[in-house]
């Protein structure tokens, strides 16, 4: 079983940045696909960032792209997502997630194809 840990959220001021974490418990951390997906009240959670097992594949909500930033360290089992140009529309739950599917090359933007959830951390951007 792998646990998957948030931080890092919080209330930033429009055009502020963040930087959150997801640490995970466990060996295999090395060979997930990872995500971050977020979830604004009243909306469906929907994609953020990918990246692939070994850092070579990396994939952007056109919302976010140019403004956020996914990287992973293996050798810490975190994968972090720097959030920078921080607009009021941002605000949402956000969650990372872990891809076991070997088979993967690329990091999915589907949901139901990640395995294992964070419990989120709330990301406040006020205009």
């Amino acid at each position: 079983q792998v646990q998957l840990v948030e931080s890092g959220g919080g209330l930033v001021q429009a055009g502020g940045s963040l930087r959150l974490s997801c640490a995970a418990s466990g060996r295999t951390f090395s060979t997930f696909g990872m995500g971050w997906f977020r979830q604004a009240p009243g909306k469906e959670r929907e994609f953020v960032a990918g990246i692939s097992w070994n850092g070579a594949f990396m994939h952007y909500a056109d919302s976010v792209k140019g403004r956020f930033t996914i990287s992973r360290d293996n050798a810490k089992s975190t994968v972090y997502l720097q959030m920078d140009s921080l607009k009021p529309e941002d605000t949402a739950v956000y969650y990372c997630a872990a891809d076991k599917d070997l088979g993967r090359f690329k990091p999915s933007l589907f949901d139901y194809e990640y395995d294992y959830w964070g419990q989120g951390t709330q990301v406040t951007v006020s205009s």
